[in-house]
């Protein structure tokens, strides 16, 4: 006879035990999960990556929850159990696995290379011919890194906001402004401490680097800028596109302002074009006003195959100011997708018919009003010359390739150092200029502290011709002089290249006078890297600032010491840059 055994209701106990402490774990799981997104912020996109990184974490944290809840740590014989319950959270990890190992194989390169060749269309161009002959006086003078330290030396005449700021390297962009190509820099908060400080007002203002004339100019806004990368919480820019369009994945932003100087931040739309996670595209932008936070989505195509609902397009008249839509970076691995992989995968590993890829940098070149990213094309068999480049539009993706042979960039680099190796000057990179229908790379060189001390022309075609002189008039002179013994006969308006030399010089004089008196203040602050001294005269209620690289003698004045400053004769505002201290 078989014992009969009596159920008090146990089991029903254990089932409401363990469907409670589900939900306990589901509730805490979401709260994290929450939380996750918020400083994540994946896209809600089945071809963004960072969606399946959050769901895993939540899984795992939810696992680890129940564990907890369920007390398997504590007591080995509730493992089993746990495990049991988790069979369905470990079965939507693996799911997830499985669908991302299938998404990278539908979008590898060895299956898929024809799909990546033709992801960027390439037109052969004609140098001589498109590319206009330059107008010297239009040549910008400075790169990226000469720029920034411009613009942290201009950062100290925000006055009121002495070290509370900093120029931003990563937001630093190069548009044409009104006809003038120019860097326009962001500034963000000195530090976390500086943020709660200042947050409440924004960022007011940015600064604008002439690369022509090399002068920078900080940029008062009468309407601060409330978002910006620099932000914690809401104001957070891609916190702020987020929450405005989940579905949307995002590139690097970029910072550019509208032909009246309001401030805009260019957050490029991505879209996977090959498989699941290949072949990475821009298909659109979100313009968003720095100021208020207002968003605009545009499209980058008019062909109709958009996915993005806008009727808006890149191309319209009211964007035409816009200049940086496709990343530098971007386009030259889609320009690399298309020299290697044109032929088929294997003919990119096994013969390399055809095979070439861009060289070791960019640098941009200013057309028709727009912006375009210029870079050398060399053989993928040798790097040793460049047999052409190619110039693409960063607004529309038109791309040319101009067949050329001659030296590579670093080689023109290393031409133009060498011809004033006694000065230990650094080379920028190349600018690619038409100089009477003859391809030649045009750089700064820069002393030891970033600033822009020569320039030199360098020769494409034969980088032993080369000319460098402190003045532009004068190298261009020069260069025309070694292009006519080399046999190369070119017109070049020399008197014209001076008189705009020398218009400009008049237009950036500035005049100097004395100012004496004895010290009654005396404070001190570190900018860009550089420590300046903020001192105020009995004569005027201003303070006068002084660089301690460039007026080293300042650390040892005391208050009541009689000195004299030479400053702007037009100087203006209650902090005044001192030219030198006597």
């Amino acid at each position: 006879m078989k014992p009969i055994k009596v159920d008090f209701g146990g089991k029903k106990k254990k089932e409401a035990s363990d469907a409670k402490r589900i939900i306990i774990s589901l509730v805490i799981t979401l709260l994290i999960a929450a939380g996750l997104y918020y400083f994540m912020l994946p896209a809600l996109n089945f071809k963004a990556i960072e969606l399946y990184i959050w769901i895993a974490f939540s899984v795992i944290i939810f696992i680890g929850i129940y564990g907890i809840t369920a007390g398997a740590y504590l007591r080995p014989e509730k493992m089993a159990d746990a495990k049991n319950k988790m069979k369905i959270p470990i079965i939507i990890l693996l799911v997830m696995a499985v669908v991302i190992g299938i998404g990278y194989l539908t979008g590898a390169v060895f299956f898929r290379a024809k799909s990546y060749s033709n992801i960027i269309k390439v037109q052969d161009g004609d140098f001589a011919e498109e590319v206009a002959e330059i107008d010297f006086s239009s040549v910008p003078r400075l790169d990226k890194d000469a720029s920034n330290v411009l613009a942290a030396k201009a950062l100290g005449n925000l006055s009121d906001y002495v070290s509370q700021f900093v120029v931003s390297d990563l937001y630093s962009t190069q548009i044409n402004y009104k006809g003038t190509p120019v860097r326009v820099q962001s500034l963000e908060y000195g530090d976390v401490f500086k943020w709660i400080k200042n947050t409440k007002n924004g960022i007011p203002a940015y600064i604008v680097v002439d690369m022509i004339t090399q002068k920078a100019e900080v940029q008062r806004l009468q309407e601060p800028m409330k978002y910006s990368p620099a932000e914690y919480f809401n104001e957070d820019l891609i916190r702020h596109c987020r929450f405005n369009y989940p579905t949307l994945m995002f590139d690097t932003p970029r910072f550019e302002v509208d032909d009246t100087g309001r401030p805009y931040w260019v957050v490029p739309v991505v879209d996977k074009t090959i498989g699941l996670f290949g072949g990475r595209d821009i298909t659109g932008a979100i313009l968003v006003d720095a100021a208020t936070g207002a968003t605009t989505l545009i499209s980058t195509s008019l062909d109709g195959k958009t996915k993005l609902k806008t009727d808006k397009f890149v191309t319209d008249e009211e964007f035409q100011w816009l200049d940086r839509v496709y990343s530098a970076e971007l386009l030259n691995e889609q320009f690399n997708y298309y020299g290697k992989y044109s032929n088929g995968f294997i003919n990119s590993i096994i013969g390399q018919t055809d095979v070439k890829v861009t060289s070791s940098g960019y640098n941009y070149l200013a057309l028709n009003d727009d912006v375009y990213m210029y870079t050398g094309v060399t053989s993928i068999t040798s790097d040793e010359a460049i047999i052409g480049f190619v110039l693409i539009n960063q607004r529309t993706k038109d791309a040319r390739y101009y067949q050329v042979s001659g030296a590579l960039e670093n080689a023109a680099q290393t031409s133009a150092e060498g011809k004033v190796q006694q000065y230990s000057y650094k080379a920028t990179f190349p600018l690619l200029l038409n100089v009477s229908g003859e391809p030649t790379y045009f750089m700064s060189l820069k002393d030891a502290s970033g600033y822009v001390k020569m320039f030199a022309l360098v020769n494409v075609k034969q980088s032993t011709i080369v000319a460098a002189e402190s003045s532009l008039a004068d190298c261009v002179e020069k260069y025309a002089s070694e292009l006519e013994k080399n046999g190369i006969s070119v017109e070049i308006d020399i008197d014209n290249v001076k008189d705009n030399e020398q218009e400009g010089n008049e237009e950036n004089t500035v005049k100097y006078v004395d100012v004496t008196g004895k010290i009654t203040d005396i404070r001190t602050a570190t900018t860009g890297g550089e420590t300046y001294f903020y001192i105020k005269l009995d004569d005027a209620d201003r303070y006068y600032k002084v660089s301690v690289k460039d007026a080293e003698k300042i650390i040892f004045v005391n208050n009541g010491d009689s000195v004299t400053f030479e400053i702007p004769e037009n100087a203006e505002g209650n902090i005044v840059a001192v030219k030198t201290v006597k």
